[in-house]
């Protein structure tokens, strides 16, 4: 029997966990496999091993696993594939294919764009937007965060799109912030390219809430979160992994 194992990042904020776990299982009802499982790369359970446990209790006779991740960082091409390897060791007969995170894709464009218009401001004419990323020291990740920034930029009436990162790259969010200073736009859009909650959210809206002056106004936006467009692109991967693994 055919198994989907969909894989989270994991967090220590038990909301951005809750957030997480309920939108891989709202996931499961867009797919037929009769085996679907979730698990977390790091720091929530279950974990991928106990995942792939649970899959081959329930009968499983082939696994897809689907990256629930935003960006082809190294947690998708090094840190699961490694722990599938050693997974695929104790499971010999299991064959285990392996698909590929959201990465760029037209239909987040349009959730960003949608959390902008959730903001229900009149978008000045000289308005711009500011995406930040989780970050990596991957290069792949600048590469699809600028990709998906120039997009936007193409698709919306932005004077500018630009981007910066909360961590392992350039540049970081307070020099993005620095930045946009001095380009001295009256209307910012901070639009966070996080999936769900944490952390990393938590510290922008407290440095957001410090900024805004009366000729330049920051405006925080919420992060992509559930939306039936990313259930779509997971409906994507998950068909793509499971047709390797056929």
């Amino acid at each position: 029997m055919q198994a989907v194992l969909y894989v989270g990042h994991g967090s220590r904020v038990k909301e951005a966990r809750d957030q997480a776990a309920r939108f891989m299982e709202e996931s499961m009802g867009n797919n037929t496999e009769p085996i679907q499982e979730i698990s977390f790369l790091e720091l929530s359970h279950p974990t991928i091993e106990e995942g792939v446990r649970r899959c081959v209790e329930r009968g499983a006779t082939r696994i897809a696993v689907v990256p629930v991740l935003l960006l082809t960082a190294v947690h998708a091409k090094e840190d699961i594939p490694y722990e599938l390897d050693r997974l695929k060791k104790r499971y010999p007969n299991i064959p285990m294919s392996y698909g590929r995170p959201f990465g760029v894709h037209s239909k987040i464009v349009d959730i960003l764009m949608e959390r902008i218009y959730d903001q229900d401001v009149v978008i000045n004419d000289d308005a711009m937007v500011l995406l930040v990323g989780r970050g990596s020291s991957d290069p792949d990740v600048k590469r699809d965060l600028q990709e998906i920034a120039n997009q936007l930029h193409a698709k919306y009436p932005f004077k500018r799109v630009e981007t910066c990162y909360l961590a392992a790259a350039k540049p970081s969010f307070e020099e993005g912030i620095d930045q946009v200073k001095q380009y001295g736009h009256q209307q910012v859009f901070v639009v966070p390219y996080l999936l769900f909650t944490g952390i990393l959210m938590k510290s922008m809206e407290k440095t957001i809430r410090k900024l805004s002056a009366p000729n330049q106004e920051f405006i925080l936006c919420e992060y992509l979160g559930y939306h039936p467009n990313l259930q779509e692109v997971v409906f994507e991967r998950t068909t793509e992994a499971v047709g390797v693994g056929i």
